[in-house]
C-alpha cells in the first residue's frame, strides 16, 4: 500500500512540477497569492474527479455474473447508474450556481464538498441493488454539482481576464489528477482487498480525502476584498479590468441594476455557452466512465493491465488543460483582443479531436499487431488533451462575456446543458454496448466518431451566437 501511495504522490508532484514554468511567468506581477487560491481549487477538483471516477473501475466487478461472485449487472444497467448521477449533477448545477452567487464561494464550495464526500462514502453500503446505487449516486451528484460554479466564480474574482483561461486550465487539470489518482488507487484497492471488499474500501477511502481539504480551505480562502495575505498591488492587478470600465467599491457592490436569473436566457451568449457544454461535456463523461471498459473489450485487458493506459491518458490530458488554457494568453500578448483570442484558440483546439476518427483503425490488431493498443491510446490521449484545452477556454468565455455577479449562475446553466448531453452520451454508450454485445468494437467506433466531430459543430454555434452578443449591464 505504501508503494502505491508513493507512486501517486510522485506522479502528482511531477505533474505539478511541469506547471511551475507557467506559474513562474506570473512573478513579474505584484504578488502571487491568487495562485494559492487556484491551487486550492486544483485540489478540490482533484478530489471531485477521484471520487466520481471510482465507479468506472468497479464496473467490471458489478458486471461480473452472479455465478462468478459479481452483481450480474448489464452494461445498460451500469449506464443507468452513471446517467442518473449525470442527470442530478446537471440539474443541481443550475441551482448550485444561483445559490453560490447568493452565499459566496467560500461557504458554497465547502458545503458542496461535504455533501459529495459523505455520499461518496455511503456508496460503499449500497449492496448489489441497481436502484440503491442510483439513489446514492444521484445524491452524490448533488454535492459534486457545486464544484465548478464555485471554482469559476472564484477565478473571476481572483484573476484579471487575461489570466483567467490559464488559471482555469490550472485548476481544471485537477480533473485529470483525480482520474490519474483513481486509476492507480482504485484498482489497487480491488486487488489488495479483493473485489468483494475492495470496491467498498475504494468508496470509503476516496470519500474521506475531502475532509482534509476543508481544513486548508477555511484557513487560506477569503474574498479578495477581505484577504489579509494579498498586497494592495496584487488587488489592483486583479481588478485592472474593472478599473477600465468603472470604479468598484471596496465591497464590490457598486452595481445599480440586478439581473433576474431567468433574464439570462435572453442573451445569445448564454445560449452559446449552453450549446458548447451540451455538445461536448458528454465526451469527457464517456471517457471517464467507459474508457476502462473499452480497453477490456478492445484489447482484452484485465484489471491489472488497464491501470497504466488510463493513467497515461489522463496524464497527457493535463497538458491540454494547462497549455490549451495558455494559448489565448499568447495571442493576447501579440495584440489580439481577449475574446477574439479565445475564439481563435478554441477553433485550433477543435481540430485535434478529429484524430479520434483513427482510434478503431489504429486499434485493429490484424493491421498493427501488438502496436495497436499503443497507437489507439496515443490517439485517445490527443482527444482527451484537446477536450481539456477546449473546456478550460469554454469556461473562461463566461467570465469574458458576463459580469462577475452572474458568473456562477451562467456556469450552472451550462452545467445543466453539459449534464443533459452527458446523460444522452451515457445512455447511447450503454445501448450501443448492449445492442452490439457480440461486436463491441462497432459500438466504440460509433462513440469515437461522435467524439471526433462535435467540437467543430460546437465552435460554429458558439461563433454564430457570440457574434450577436448583447451587452449585459455591470
Amino acid at each position: 500500500m505504501l508503494c502505491w501511495h508513493i507512486k501517486i504522490c510522485f506522479c502528482t508532484i511531477t505533474t505539478l512540477h511541469l506547471l511551475l514554468p507557467i506559474i513562474a511567468m506570473q512573478n513579474k506581477n505584484p504578488g502571487n497569492y491568487r495562485w494559492v487560491i487556484a491551487t486550492l481549487l486544483l485540489f478540490s477538483t482533484t478530489i471531485n474527479y477521484m471520487d466520481r471516477q471510482v465507479i468506472s473501475y468497479v464496473k467490471e466487478y458489478f458486471c461480473t455474473p452472479l455465478a462468478k461472485g459479481g452483481f450480474g449487472w448489464t452494461d445498460n444497467q451500469y449506464s443507468y447508474v452513471t446517467s442518473f448521477f449525470t442527470a442530478f449533477y446537471a440539474g443541481v448545477t443550475i441551482i448550485a450556481g444561483w445559490v453560490i452567487d447568493k452565499i459566496g464561494t467560500k461557504l458554497g464550495l465547502a458545503l458542496s464538498l461535504i455533501i459529495w464526500s459523505v455520499f461518496g462514502m455511503v456508496n460503499a453500503f449500497a449492496g448489489s441493488s441497481v436502484t440503491v446505487h442510483i439513489v446514492i449516486r444521484s445524491l452524490f451528484g448533488i454535492g459534486e454539482a457545486g464544484n465548478f460554479p464555485a471554482s469559476i466564480k472564484t477565478i473571476a474574482e481572483w484573476f484579471p481576464k487575461k489570466e483567467r483561461s490559464l488559471a482555469t486550465g490550472f485548476f481544471n487539470s485537477g480533473t485529470n489528477l483525480g482520474a490519474m489518482a483513481a486509476s492507480l488507487f482504485v484498482p489497487w484497492c480491488l486487488i489488495h482487498y479483493r473485489s468483494a471488499l475492495g470496491w467498498k474500501m475504494a468508496y470509503i477511502l476516496t470519500g474521506a480525502f475531502g475532509f482534509l481539504w476543508l481544513i486548508f480551505w477555511f484557513i487560506f480562502y477569503h474574498h479578495p476584498t477581505n484577504s489579509k495575505r494579498m498586497t494592495k498591488e496584487e488587488y489592483d492587478f486583479i481588478h485592472q479590468d474593472d478599473l477600465l470600465t468603472q470604479q468598484e467599491s471596496e465591497t464590490d457592490k457598486t452595481t445599480t441594476q440586478k439581473i433576474a436569473w431567468f433574464n439570462l436566457f435572453k442573451y445569445p451568449q448564454t445560449w452559446a455557452f449552453f450549446m458548447g457544454k451540451f455538445l461536448t461535456d458528454g465526451i469527457w463523461w464517456f471517457m471517464l466512465f467507459w474508457l476502462p471498459d473499452y480497453f477490456k473489450k478492445q484489447f482484452g485487458m484485465d484489471l491489472h493491465h488497464i491501470i497504466w493506459p488510463t493513467f497515461i491518458v489522463y496524464s497527457v490530458a493535463i497538458f491540454g488543460s494547462i497549455y490549451g488554457g495558455n494559448l489565448p494568453r499568447l495571442l493576447i500578448k501579440r495584440g489580439m483582443p481577449v475574446f477574439k483570442a479565445r475564439m481563435v484558440a478554441m477553433f485550433i483546439i477543435a481540430l485535434f479531436p478529429l484524430f479520434l476518427l483513427l482510434t478503431q483503425y489504429f486499434g485493429d490488431r490484424s493491421i498493427f499487431g501488438t502496436y495497436s493498443p499503443i497507437l489507439a491510446i496515443a490517439v485517445i490521449c490527443i482527444g482527451a488533451a484537446a477536450h481539456q484545452a477546449w473546456s478550460a477556454n469554454l469556461y473562461t468565455t463566461v467570465s469574458d462575456l458576463f459580469p462577475k455577479k452572474t458568473v456562477a449562475s451562467v456556469i450552472g446553466i451550462g452545467g445543466l446543458a453539459g449534464g443533459i448531453g452527458g446523460v444522452l452520451v451515457q445512455r447511447l454508450s450503454g445501448i450501443l454496448n448492449t445492442y452490439y454485445i457480440a461486436t463491441p468494437k462497432t459500438a466504440y467506433l460509433i462513440m469515437f466518431t461522435l467524439s471526433a466531430v462535435v467540437y467543430l459543430l460546437a465552435w460554429s454555434i458558439i461563433k454564430f451566437l457570440t457574434d450577436r452578443s448583447v451587452n449585459i449591464p455591470d
